[in-house]
C-alpha cells in the first residue's frame, strides 16, 4: 500500500535559491524535449531522453547545480503526460511556465557500506527535520500526532504553490494491514444536499457551510482587477498571488470541515449507507452548481469509505435512482409532492405521518443499506 504525508516546508535563503534553481531546471529539461518531440512529429524513447540528459549537462553546465534525479524525472513526467494524450485521458501535453504552480520530484536512493547506511531521503518527525537532495536538513511542519512513519520511502515531491509556500509529499510503501471487520451494532443513513450538507438518520444535521460565500465578493473585485492588468507584470503577478491565498483558504476551510465531520460519523457508526450520485450530471444545472461544487459531496463519500475500510466498518451506496425522498420511511407510499425541492416537509396521504424531507430520505437509505449489507 502507498501513501503520502505531506509537510509545510521551511527552507532557508541557500535552500530556497536551489529549489527555485531545480524547478528552472526540470521545467528545461520539460519542454526541451517537449518541442523536440513536436519538431520531429515523433515519440522519443524515455531511454533516449535519459540518455541525452548526460549530453545536455556538458552542453547546459547548470543542469549539474540541481538534483539528477529531478532531471530524470521530468522525462517521466513527460512520459506520463504522452500516456495520458494516447488514451485520450487528457489533451496534447503543453509547455511548463514559471507563473504556474511549481514542482519537481526526486527519487529515494538507499545503500549500505561496511555497516553505514545512506539514505537521500529521510524524515525524522522528533526533530521536525526532513533531509532531501541537496537541500540536506530542512525544517517541517505537520502531523504533530504522530512519532514515527514505518515504511520504504519511494520519492518525495517539493511543490511551491501561488501563495508562496513550499510544501513536500513523501510517498511510502508500506505493508496494508488487514483491520478484521468489527461487528456491526449501528446503523446510520447520509442525505446529503445543498440546504443542509448531511442529514443522518438519527435526525443529526450538519450545515452547509458554504465557505465560498465568506470570499466571493474579494475573488470577483481581484478578478476584475487582474483583468485589467498587464499580463506578468509585477501588478499581475502580486493580485494573482492574493488570489492564490483566498483560494487557499477556501481549500482549507473546506478541507478542515469535511475532516471533522467524517471522522465524527465513522467513529460513532458501525454501518454506514449512502447514495451514489451522479454529481457531473447535477453540475449541468445552473440553478445549483455553485453550491454544490463547494459542498465538495463527492470529497465527503471518498473520506467515508477510506475511513471506514481502515476502522473496519462497512460502507454501502445505494443506487442512484432509489427513490428515498418520494417514499414514505413509515408505510413505504410513494408521492410525486418532493419533486418541488422548495417542499422540506410533506404529509404522507395514506399513514399521514409529517415527514422532513432529509431526515425521511437518510432513514430510506439506512434501511436500503441493512438489505445490502445482509444480502451480501
Amino acid at each position: 500500500m502507498y501513501k503520502a504525508y505531506k509537510f509545510r516546508l521551511y527552507l532557508n535563503k541557500e535552500q530556497e535559491i536551489i529549489v527555485n534553481k531545480t524547478f528552472g531546471c526540470t521545467r528545461f529539461i520539460y519542454n526541451y524535449f517537449l518541442n523536440k518531440i513536436k519538431e520531429n512529429k515523433k515519440y522519443i524513447k524515455t531511454y533516449d531522453m535519459c540518455k541525452e540528459i548526460k549530453e545536455l549537462v556538458i552542453i547546459y553546465p547548470w543542469l549539474k547545480e540541481v538534483d539528477s534525479c529531478a532531471l530524470r524525472n521530468a522525462v517521466f513526467n513527460l512520459e506520463d503526460s504522452f500516456k495520458n494524450y494516447f488514451s485520450k485521458r487528457s489533451k496534447y501535453p503543453n509547455f511548463k511556465n514559471r507563473n504556474s504552480k511549481q514542482r519537481y520530484r526526486t527519487s529515494f536512493i538507499g545503500s549500505e557500506y561496511k555497516g553505514h547506511k545512506y539514505e537521500n531521503i529521510k524524515v525524522d518527525l522528533k526533530r521536525r527535520i526532513i533531509t532531501l537532495p541537496k537541500l540536506k536538513e530542512v525544517k517541517i511542519r505537520g502531523y504533530r500526532n504522530i512519532k514515527e512513519i514505518k515504511g520504504k520511502i519511494i520519492n518525495a515531491t517539493i511543490e511551491k504553490e501561488l501563495t508562496g509556500k513550499y510544501y513536500v509529499s513523501v510517498i511510502y510503501k508500506q505493508e496494508e494491514t488487514i483491520t478484521s471487520k468489527r461487528k456491526a451494532e449501528s446503523i446510520v443513513g447520509i442525505d446529503v444536499g445543498i440546504k443542509t450538507l448531511i442529514t443522518l438518520s438519527d435526525g443529526t444535521k450538519y450545515d452547509n457551510k458554504k465557505i465560498i460565500n465568506k470570499y466571493e465578493k474579494r475573488i470577483k473585485r481581484l478578478q476584475r482587477k487582474i483583468s485589467r492588468q498587464e499580463k506578468n507584470s509585477k501588478k499581475y503577478i502580486d493580485t494573482k498571488q492574493r488570489l492564490a491565498v483566498l483560494h487557499n483558504k477556501i481549500k482549507n476551510g473546506r478541507r478542515y470541515y469535511i475532516i471533522k465531520v467524517t471522522n465524527e460519523i465513522t467513529k460513532k457508526y458501525d454501518i454506514i449507507v449512502s447514495e451514489k450520485l451522479k454529481i457531473s450530471k447535477m453540475l449541468k444545472n445552473a440553478k445549483i452548481s455553485k453550491s454544490l461544487s463547494d459542498a465538495s459531496i463527492n470529497k465527503i463519500f471518498e473520506r467515508i469509505r477510506w475511513k471506514a475500510k481502515e476502522l473496519g466498518k462497512y460502507y454501502y451506496q445505494i443506487d442512484t435512482y432509489y427513490p428515498s425522498s418520494k417514499t414514505c420511511s413509515h408505510c413505504g407510499n410513494e408521492t410525486e409532492i418532493t419533486n418541488n425541492l422548495n417542499i422540506r416537509k410533506w404529509e404522507c396521504i395514506k399513514c399521514h405521518m409529517i415527514n422532513d424531507r432529509d431526515i425521511n430520505a437518510s432513514i430510506n437509505i439506512m434501511f436500503e443499506g441493512l438489505k445490502m449489507h445482509y444480502i451480501r
